[in-house]
């Protein structure tokens, strides 16, 4: 699906991408990812349908997505882990021997 299709789909649902990264606890920036490749993923592809067609309905999807009590992931950092600078030194070790 193309990022436009699924900004259709957002306005159908009646949601902006600020309030639908926060409904599905996603990162707002993962979203707005997709404009530079001018295309989403099928599973955000499927939910925003899922809501359009459900708002259509006149079924209140945000509560069902509330009562799922979804947790976002929180991003854990790059770099070296204290594992890896310990077996980093262990080469170093095995190397210099």
């Amino acid at each position: 699906m193309t990022f436009i299709d699924f900004k259709k789909l957002l306005l159908d649902a009646e949601l902006t991408i600020p309030k639908f990264t926060a409904l599905i606890k996603v990162s707002e920036k993962n979203i707005q990812a997709y404009k530079k490749k001018k295309e989403v993923p099928n599973t955000i592809a499927s939910i925003a349908a899922c809501f359009a067609h459900m708002n259509k309905a006149g079924i209140d999807y945000k509560v069902i997505i509330d009562d799922l009590e979804l947790v976002k992931k929180e991003k854990k950092g790059a770099g070296f882990s204290k594992d890896k600078a310990v077996k980093t030194k262990e080469k170093d070790k095995i190397k210099t021997s």
